[in-house]
């Protein structure tokens, strides 16, 4: 049964990671989940916002409020990470997220100085896939 009714997707810098992940989730789930577009800054959650997401908050405030509020987070590994994307996500974001009792869905890409071992280097595509297909579908199924 689906008990998944709100989906975060959680981005920084430019928002092509996040936008990406929604216009994917778009196409596959429709209006069947509400989809929140949390930035960490405003042109990263405008570009999740042209990408479809139903609603969308920029900043430290937005994700600290958010984070526990929804079923599932999703975006790169560095979303937990505090100071990762430039500094953009400082260490109240990164706990905020880590400590929400929501399912977080990590996509393992990083350009921090972390290595995720056993992480094989696949194009944000069909890591995209891979997380709608084999862990967010059966979720809502």
């Amino acid at each position: 049964m689906n008990s998944v009714k709100s989906i975060c997707v959680v981005d920084g810098q430019g928002g092509g990671i996040g936008a990406a992940i929604i216009k994917r989730l778009k196409t596959t789930f429709e209006e069947s989940v509400e989809i929140v577009a949390l930035g960490t800054n405003a042109i990263a959650t405008a570009q999740m916002l042209k990408a479809r997401a139903n609603r969308g908050a920029s900043g430290e405030n937005a994700i600290v409020v958010t984070a526990p509020r929804v079923d599932v987070i999703i975006g790169s590994v560095a979303i937990v990470m505090a100071d990762a994307m430039m500094g953009e996500v400082t260490p109240k974001m990164a706990a905020a997220i880590a400590s929400s009792p929501a399912r977080k869905l990590l996509i393992p890409l990083s350009q921090e100085n972390v290595v995720i071992v056993g992480a094989m280097a696949v194009p944000l595509p069909h890591l995209v896939d891979t997380l709608i297909d084999d862990y967010l579908t059966p979720m809502l199924s």
